[in-house]
């Protein structure tokens, strides 16, 4: 699917990637449900979130935690407050993995059931924020001093279809490898 470059595109792919993702994960069987992910026998799998994520609810959990992180720079910076980095003030784009592995700890303790309630809320959330916004302020760079030399439209992009398309292609190996 190619990247969106307009407002009814990114509403569009995000919306048809969740189903994708949602849709995949209830025709899972319950081996590959319960099997934990483990990637480890593949050498060109080596981004941290190959070994952190260990089951579909990790997976889930991941996408939410970044929901909240577009919902909070859109409603802090949206709101005129001082200008609110998209990623919390203790970590940088190179101390981002620490951050994932902070979000992975703090649901360790959340259901499946749970996880798919919390992102299904925060997807709606997050398509109703884009919503609010014309194709100019989405797809224009710098349209808004708080997105820095980017557009809006990216940071709505990389944390829902992108992300969805990311969340799929990991799952499916893992439905591939445990079938």
């Amino acid at each position: 699917m190619p990247r969106a470059r307009n407002k009814e595109d990114l509403l569009n792919f995000a919306a048809e990637n969740y189903a994708k993702l949602m849709e995949m994960i209830s025709n899972m069987t319950e081996n590959q449900m319960n099997t934990p992910f483990d990637f480890s026998d593949d050498a060109s799998k080596k981004e941290a979130h190959w070994g952190r994520d260990k089951n579909v609810r990790d997976v889930l959990i991941h996408l939410y935690e970044w929901h909240q992180l577009m919902i909070a720079f859109v409603e802090n910076n949206g709101a005129g407050k001082i200008i609110r980095p998209f990623l919390p003030a203790e970590y940088s784009w190179k101390t981002y993995g620490a951050m994932n592995v902070m979000f992975w700890n703090r649901h360790q303790n959340t259901s499946l059931e749970a996880a798919k309630q919390m992102l299904a809320e925060s997807h709606t959330k997050v398509l109703s924020l884009a919503e609010q916004f014309t194709n100019e302020e989405l797809f224009t760079k710098k349209y808004f001093p708080w997105t820095g030399t980017s557009d809006l439209g990216s940071y709505f992009v990389s944390t829902t279809a992108s992300h969805y398309d990311w969340a799929i292609k990991k799952i499916k190996l893992h439905c591939k490898k445990v079938a």
